[in-house]
């Protein structure tokens, strides 16, 4: 399945009362789809506070994902957790709400071996007949999915991809030896330019929901061998790109994208617990460095 180049890992709006907001989030969809040109979007996955949801949540979510979207992008629901059985369930749920793809994060917490890695995902995996992107983020599970344990699982018929945060190192490993159609992803928006220069596909990507459409453009630019136009644009989007994870300290995603998304006039409500809102002078150091949107 080609997943595109660009994918969003969506938010999850929230109302004051910290109900999903079923009207932000079909706004946000459009949005995303026709503004931001986004090719797939996660649904659930950390970026959308998946920790926090319950699996009621998750599936209306995944539904209403599917319908909002009408055909013009993949949904890809995020189903992964540390408890092989429960992932193993909403796995099979999600199956039946129409969505295109599965996310599978790493057990996170737990700290399994890469055998365990690897029986955890496979047998995930062999729940559903969709199509399986992995998702390696070693600094939220505190465990790395290894380049030899990412290339057996590829070996399975629907894993067809990872969205990885591991070293270039590790992801040129994977590149090189993976199997046909099996597809590298960033984790990271700021490698996003780094690793297709190696061969990855595209992003799973925070910023795209304030600059997906000029993320879009240094993709374009890159595969058309525009390298140089390719570069300065990496080069612009990066301050844009800090800005959403540092303010100007570490702040835990989605906290400052979501409070972007509400300067650009597309308000996604807060987080919820145990996350917490931006402070007043992170609040305005975000808003300071976003005016380079302009100029």
């Amino acid at each position: 399945m080609d997943f595109g180049r660009l994918v969003t890992a969506m938010v999850t709006p929230f109302d004051a009362g910290g109900k999903i907001d079923w009207e932000a989030a079909e706004r946000l969809i459009d949005y995303l789809i026709e503004e931001q040109l986004s090719d797939s979007l996660v649904i659930a996955g950390t970026t959308g506070e998946s920790p926090t949801l319950s699996d009621a949540e998750k599936l209306e979510l995944f539904r209403f994902a599917v319908k909002q979207a009408k055909g013009r992008c993949k949904i890809i629901a995020g189903t992964g957790s540390n408890n092989t059985a429960h992932s193993i369930h909403l796995t099979h749920e999600a199956e039946g709400t129409g969505v295109d793809a599965i996310l599978l994060v790493a057990p996170y917490y737990s700290r399994p071996s890469q055998e365990g890695l690897y029986q955890h995902l496979k047998l995930t995996a062999e729940a559903t007949k969709l199509p399986i992107m992995l998702y390696n983020v070693p600094s939220r599970t505190s465990v790395n999915i290894s380049s030899q344990t990412t290339l057996r699982l590829a070996d399975l018929p629907n894993v067809v991809a990872t969205k990885d945060c591991g070293s270039l190192d590790q992801l040129t490993e994977i590149i090189r030896d993976a199997p046909e159609g099996f597809d590298v992803y960033s984790g990271d928006d700021s490698d996003t330019l780094p690793i297709m220069s190696i061969g990855g596909r595209g992003v799973v990507s925070v910023a795209s929901h304030i600059v997906g459409k000029q993320m879009k453009q240094m993709i374009e630019a890159f595969v058309s061998g525009r390298l140089q136009e390719a570069s300065r644009m990496h080069c612009d989007l990066s301050v844009v790109i800090k800005s959403l994870f540092d303010c100007p300290h570490p702040v835990p995603n989605p906290v400052p994208v979501k409070h972007a998304l509400a300067l650009c006039g597309v308000p996604v409500g807060g987080v919820r617990l145990p996350l917490v809102g931006l402070t007043d002078s992170e609040a305005a150091y975000l808003a300071s460095r976003l005016t380079s949107l302009n100029g």
